[in-house]
């Protein structure tokens, strides 16, 4: 079993001090960070970190979220959940192909076979159903949809067990926030028992005495204990944050149970509920929250745990046999955002479903104006990755040490929490650490919508533009354009998001929780009623462990205030807006208008210019200051508003006159000001669709020059937390480069001078241009309502005229170039492959 995995562990300590004793030296700069293939075969991810996943690689579908292995045959059935086709794929594990695919028209988590393996059942989410197909051979017939609701109701079914007799289902509903139990042959009978509200249960557990059932609460930091002769709740016993999936050791002793939202497994003993230890599955003990272990595997002797972390993208693997005495055995590098992990007795080998895939695909068609999602989805950029099975063989011990080395190596995170570049001088107005002092004591965050870098800054021959797509140029964004000359040009930021949905999340959490990441695809996709934008304070359960940005502020008693992100405004402008989150209660402005496409963002400008005016009077500032300037985002070619052009020159015009505001402020020495993008989504550039417009700005940035180190959001979060003495809220800012390069050691005062928009501010789209009849179909309530695809065609065809056909995003995968001691030591590694 695992040939030989179960290290000694002097053996094991010995191997881990020297892999881990390698990755902790000093960070030292590396080379030029460029997208493309690096011959060291790593790929490095918009949020700076690398993939180099062991195993063979089985291409999946859009976004895998569950493996279920045949109970007696050597076949795995592999559910999909994304943007695109949501379907399963049943895969032969022994000659390791794909056998045969499913489409479904909705699903979610939610896949098992019953115990004979002869019938296979999936989540049917929104449509209120289980389904049931017959299994044989690899093959899916019999198709038969089991009620879980009514149409009308709403319970989205997730997680499915079925009873060991085989004529029995639990369905765990997420969004109906019950347990439904669903007889086979009388789906008439079936009875459903709520579990609490906001509880979101995600999967259900049988109990080794056949008496109970185990279900975790994904909004409920608990696992629910149900009686099922009584079919009612006994208790339920509290966990760590985002209990995801269970198992249960062979004896029926302990339950495993994976919080995602934390970088926790938490034992309990499975009789009483009493916590017997705490897993961590971070790379390092101490690390902040961010791994997201959403997924649990057990071998069947019960003495090796494997858990998925999701955003590590890696599989950590525990020797489990002593209760209470749980110890690493190392990790599995894997692919892009794994969901899913399991062990296969039949033939010893470790499965995992790689959600993302191994990175970014490319777009060789571009987009069609004429085909609303999912048929677009092959060029939209939620349903670009292709996920992957990895095909693991069980590691020997050395190989173990192998792999860990790999899984550290592909982490730039370091175990003392030190940031990996520290600043150049030691005058640096940019902190080494948090807390310590500084020239720069306000910091304000400007966040704008969906823009990649050559749609604004393509024109600027001193950056890695191109001009050919840049549709917003100079004469449209005059403003963005003086303020990159005079200060500094950011021409390789990277967003870490897809769309607006986890991007607000990124922007202000440097991270997205399993919630946000596994929902937003089925309501992205169009057709979802029931499962809404889950981002910027709507939901409970999205709130990240480590919080938000203000959080970090509210715990340091650093003074900050919101003007428009994660505020509601209120029905008409002037109406008072509320707070989405309670630590921005009393931190926000409720005359601040937030997302309204009607409103301009130069009414925005002239509100906050009249807050800091105020502010002036009074005599301070808050250090941390939140400003939405979304109208970037456009209302496409709808008749009677305003041109993309012109939204887009609003904005432009708004930026300036809030930097000249702030320039000739007396809070203007001590002041920089960063400018980012939620996301970049669909917008085309030549690098990669995850590039996309930054700013910073102030006396103390660097005046005239181009900053081309490989930054993402996470690294301008991280850089303000430096400045404000805040510690990360993530292991992602906690990781991310810092922007030391942009700043320098002795300030220049001089303002900024607002330039005058140079397009019609007031221009209207006509009423029967091109796209105003798709664009009165797309939906402007909210940040991507509407098909971005569609919406991207219109907007270039509104610049460049109907008959111009927009360039296919370019969709490259982020690697790294290695310094020479690093691909030495890959070279090395190779011939020890080889060998």
């Amino acid at each position: 079993m695992l040939r030989r995995t179960l290290l000694s562990m002097a053996f094991f300590l010995a191997l881990w001090v020297r892999v881990a004793g390698a990755e902790d030296q000093p960070g030292r700069d590396r080379p030029r960070q460029l997208p493309g293939v690096q011959p060291a075969g790593e790929v490095l991810l918009p949020n700076q970190w690398s993939l180099r996943p062991a195993g063979k690689q089985i291409k999946l579908g859009d976004l895998p979220v569950q493996i279920v292995l045949h109970p007696k045959q050597r076949f795995a059935a592999v559910l999909h959940a994304g943007y695109g086709e949501h379907e399963i794929v049943v895969v032969d594990l022994e000659k390791q192909r794909i056998v045969s695919r499913v489409a479904l028209a909705q699903t979610f988590y939610g896949l098992a076979f019953d115990p004979d393996g002869q019938r296979l059942f999936a989540s049917g989410a929104e449509s209120e159903v289980v389904h049931q197909f017959r299994f044989a051979d690899g093959y899916l017939s019999e198709h038969r949809e089991l009620a879980v609701g009514k149409p009308e109701e709403t319970y989205v079914p997730a997680g499915i067990v079925c009873d060991r007799a085989g004529k029995t289902l639990y369905v765990a509903c997420a969004w109906g926030h019950a347990l439904c139990k669903l007889p086979l042959e009388a789906a008439a009978e079936r009875r459903r028992l709520p579990l609490g509200k906001d509880s979101y249960p995600y999967t259900v557990l049988p109990a080794a005495d056949g008496q109970r059932l185990f279900v975790s609460l994904w909004g409920g930091a608990a696992v629910a204990v149900v009686n099922l002769e009584s079919f009612q709740m006994e208790t339920h016993w509290p966990t760590d944050a985002h209990p995801t999936e269970l198992a249960l050791s062979p004896d029926g002793g302990r339950l495993f149970v994976a919080c995602a939202n934390t970088n926790h497994v938490c034992v309990l003993d499975a009789a009483s509920g009493e916590p017997l230890e705490t897993i961590s599955s971070a790379l390092y003990p101490h690390s902040p929250p961010g791994s997201t272990p959403n997924s649990l595997a057990l071998t069947p002797d019960g003495r090796v745990l494997f858990i998925a972390n999701a955003d590590n993208h890696n599989v950590a693997v525990f020797d489990v046999s002593k209760p209470r005495n749980s110890r690493s055995l190392g990790f599995l590098p894997a692919g892009w955002y794994p969901t899913s992990v399991r062990y296969s007795p039949l033939d010893k080998r470790i499965y995992i479903a790689n959600g993302k895939g191994l990175s970014s695909q490319a777009n060789p068609q571009g987009p069609n104006p004429l085909k609303q999602a999912p048929a677009t989805v092959e060029q939209y950029i939620g349903g670009l990755f292709h996920g992957t099975l990895s095909v693991i063989d069980s590691p020997s011990p050395v190989e173990m040490v192998r792999h860990t080395q790999t899984a550290l190596r592909c982490s730039p995170l370091r175990a003392d929490g030190a940031v990996v570049v520290g600043p150049p001088e030691a005058d640096h107005p940019v902190p080494a650490k948090p807390g310590e002092a500084g020239p720069i004591k306000h910091c304000l965050y400007i966040i704008k919508e969906n823009r990649t870098y050559d749609q604004v800054f393509g024109d600027v021959r001193e950056g890695n533009g191109d001009p050919d797509l840049c549709i917003f140029p100079d004469r449209v964004t005059p403003n963005h354009h003086a303020l990159a000359r005079q200060f500094v040009l950011l021409d390789n930021f990277y967003v870490e998001s897809e769309v607006s949905a986890d991007g607000h999340e990124w922007t202000m959490a440097a991270y997205a929780s399993d919630f946000v990441e596994k929902s937003w695809p089925l309501v992205y996709r169009g057709g979802a009623k029931k499962m809404t934008y889950p981002s910027e304070g709507k939901f409970a359960i999205a709130t990240p462990e480590g919080g938000y940005l203000w959080d970090r502020c509210l715990a340091a008693g650093v003074s900050y205030r919101s003007y428009g992100e994660f505020v509601d405004n209120g029905p008409r402008p002037g109406d008072p807006a509320k707070a989405m989150l309670k630590s921005l209660e009393g931190h926000f402005d409720p005359r601040f208008r937030g997302w309204d496409l009607d409103y301009t963002d130069v009414k925005r400008a002239e509100r906050f210019i009249e807050e800091l005016k105020r502010y002036e009077r009074e005599g301070d500032w808050p250090a941390f200051i939140t400003l939405r300037l979304p109208n970037d985002h456009t209302a496409g070619m709808t008749k009677g508003k305003p041109t993309p052009t012109a939204m887009v020159a609003d904005n432009d015009l708004a930026l300036g006159m809030v930097v000249e505001a702030v320039s000739k402020s007396k809070f203007w020495g001590e002041t920089a000001i960063f400018v980012v993008q939620d996301d970049a989504q669909n917008g085309s550039d030549h690098v990669d669709a995850h590039r996309t417009v930054a700013l910073v700005i102030g006396p103390h940035t660097k005046h005239g020059e181009v900053d081309s180190n490989l930054y993402s959001t996470a690294s301008m979060l991280r850089t303000m937390e430096l400045i404000l003495g805040l510690e990360p809220m993530s292991q992602f800012d906690a990781a991310a480069r810092p922007m030391y390069a942009s700043f320098r050691s002795g300030p220049d005062h001089a303002p900024y001078e607002t330039r005058p928009a140079q397009v019609d501010l007031t221009a209207l789209n006509p009423e029967r241009g091109w796209g105003a009849e798709q664009s009165a179909r797309l939906d402007f309530s909210r940040e991507d309502a509407a098909d971005d695809l569609l919406l991207n065609q219109i907007v270039w065809k509104s610049v460049r005229g109907e008959h111009a056909r927009m360039p296919p995003p370019v969709r490259a995968p982020f690697v790294f170039a290695l310094d020479d001691e690093d691909q030495e030591a890959d070279e090395d590694d190779q011939d020890a492959d080889d060998d």
